[in-house]
């Protein structure tokens, strides 16, 4: 099958095994709501991407990731979708999205696009049909509606805590308030928010809507999906209690046997998945959002009738040290190489503390539960710079595909002082302000230094505040400076390509020096100095430091890429 505007691609849509884009390329993650504002509303949207597509080109990715534009009451950012195959009107229309893929295509980008299938938005056209038809009925059995416990089910059906904290289940009216005693009200399930009802994905009627709206995608012509939650969507029938450790990620990623997550039915959908995918000419792709606690489990994903690729989170979550990066790199080469998939590598995106600050940081921050100004063991911000852009260095440089979430590419670490008014994240307000949440690495990118809003939005609106140490940080100022965060990863994505790194292969380099990490891909030698002392620069030809090097030495927290070098 093939969409009319596929015959324009500038690129081969030809199926090569072995070959395919996406087990090379670095797709850049867009936050809509946070990249470009072209209404002035203060909220980004998809002519403010298309406005903003030459950038990418001169940063030089091979693929854009939208996080969800889709019909939303937006009470978790998009990721509550009411309508799948529909442009909230926040971020513009289908024409707009049309306008924008089509742009992307013609200048090389392919567009993959986030979907949301382990629950929707309680104001899904299906939930509210579901609230409407009671117990038993057709429409009930799309979401995972149970009885509670006790004498007048005024229990949950389990012990099951939100990600975003607070209980699992939510209790709805019964049918008849005046014989509630009799016919008491049932609970549904929202790993989330309350305002997410999760699906069975035992039922066959889910599984058909998600078919129709994989094909509605394909039919105009995205390139791939980014699947959230993907370890989720099936549970336990049994719906055992289960008590997370209490310094457990929020999505579970360190967990073994999660009633929730990771459930072996899950891989039967996305088999599903991948057979619609087939029947649309090139390539098309599935990304995993699948936090787990082994690289080996999460290969399982990857396999060839499966996903194409899933987030290597065990690298992101790796500390800022040579042994155990080694380590997590040669377990991601071995695991994934033995399934047939490349590791696919990020550091940073919506849900994570930002890497020019996480790497940084001296004290304990599981996933999910952000930073603020209360936070312990905050960051030193020139560390975490030095140290991201070292991160990055070496990530590029690996075999495989990699992920870069917006700004990483101007060195914007997390906004930390963000007034409480002001936050967001549902995981704030669950929690209590417990947890800040997430939206101190979801502040809108800073463009241009001297305009409203850094030039994110013509009036200045922006519905998060940016920090005014930004301003140094806008991509105008970055322009043209061979020392800044954006020259960097212009010239690692020039030289990836050039040296064909992605499809290359790695081979370490043993240097004796401690806190070193050295290899080779083809005809790069990569050498990170994550130790206590400057090393004397091995000899070859620089092409790309992460930060100055003085007197012939490699100082701490740099990493350098030479060709024909030797360590």
């Amino acid at each position: 099958m093939t969409s009319p505007d596929l015959a324009e691609h500038p690129f081969d849509l030809s199926s090569q095994p072995g070959a395919e884009w996406w087990r090379t390329a670095v797709i850049y993650q867009i936050y809509p709501r946070s990249f470009a504002d072209s209404s002035g509303d203060g909220i980004g949207d998809l002519p403010g991407v298309t406005a903003h597509l030459d950038d990418l080109v001169d940063l030089g990715v091979d693929a854009l990731w939208l996080s969800p534009f889709q019909r939303s009451p937006q009470k978790d950012a998009g990721y509550d979708v009411a309508d799948y195959c529909d442009v909230d009107p926040l971020f513009g229309t289908l024409a707009d999205f049309d306008t924008m893929l089509a742009a992307a295509h013609g200048r090389g980008i392919r567009v993959i696009v986030d979907l949301v299938p382990n629950h929707s938005s309680d104001q899904h056209a299906w939930f509210q049909a579901a609230l409407a038809a009671g117990p038993g009925s057709r429409e009930r059995a799309r979401y995972l509606f149970r009885d509670g416990k006790g004498v007048h089910g005024e229990l949950p059906p389990n012990n099951w805590d939100s990600v975003f904290g607070g209980p699992a289940w939510t209790r709805v009216p019964a049918s008849d308030q005046a014989t509630v005693d009799a016919t008491p009200g049932q609970w549904y399930l929202h790993l989330f928010d309350t305002s997410q009802p999760d699906f069975d994905w035992s039922n066959e009627e889910v599984r058909e809507e998600f078919r129709r709206i994989l094909r509605f995608w394909l039919d105009r012509g995205v390139d791939g999906f980014r699947v959230d939650v993907a370890h989720g969507l099936v549970k336990d029938s049994a719906l055992p209690d289960y008590t997370p450790p209490t310094d457990a990620d929020a999505l579970g990623g360190g967990e073994e046997n999660v009633p929730y997550w990771g459930q072996d039915g899950v891989h039967d959908v996305y088999r599903d998945w991948h057979r619609v995918l087939a029947e649309y000419d090139g390539d098309r792709a599935l990304c995993a959002e699948a936090w787990l606690p082994t690289i080996e489990q999460t290969a399982l994903w990857v396999r060839p009738d499966e996903m194409h690729q899933a987030f290597n989170f065990a690298y992101l979550e790796t500390k800022w040290d040579a042994a155990p990066l080694r380590a997590v790199i040669d377990e991601s080469l071995r695991a994934y190489g033995a399934v047939g998939a490349p590791s696919t590598w990020v550091l940073s995106n919506h849900d994570v503390v930002r890497h020019a600050s996480r790497l940084a940081l001296t004290e304990e921050n599981p996933q999910g539960h952000g930073i603020g100004p209360l936070s312990p063991g905050k960051p030193i911000p020139d560390v975490g710079l030095r140290r991201a852009r070292a991160a990055s260095t070496v990530m590029l440089a690996l075999p495989g595909s990699a992920y870069i979430f917006q700004g990483e590419e101007l060195g914007l670490p997390e906004a930390v002082d963000l007034p409480d008014e002001a936050r967001q994240d549902p995981t704030w307000f669950r929690t209590a302000g417990e947890r800040y949440g997430r939206d101190g690495c979801r502040v809108p990118v800073p463009w241009s230094a001297t305009e409203p809003a850094y030039g994110f939005s013509p009036t200045g609106a922006s519905w998060l505040p940016q920090p005014a140490s930004w301003a140094n940080l806008a991509r105008d100022r970055q322009i043209g400076d061979g020392a800044s965060t954006l020259s960097l990863y212009t010239t690692l994505l020039a030289g990836r390509r050039t040296h064909r790194l992605g499809a290359g292969r790695l081979e370490w380099i043993e240097t004796h020096e401690p806190g070193i990490l050295a290899f080779r891909n083809g005809n790069v030698t990569v050498v990170a100095n994550i130790g206590s002392a400057a090393i004397p620069l091995p000899h070859g030809s620089v092409i790309a430091t992460s930060g100055p090097i003085t007197d012939g030495m490699l100082p701490v927290d740099t990493a350098v890429w030479l060709e024909n070098g030797a360590a």
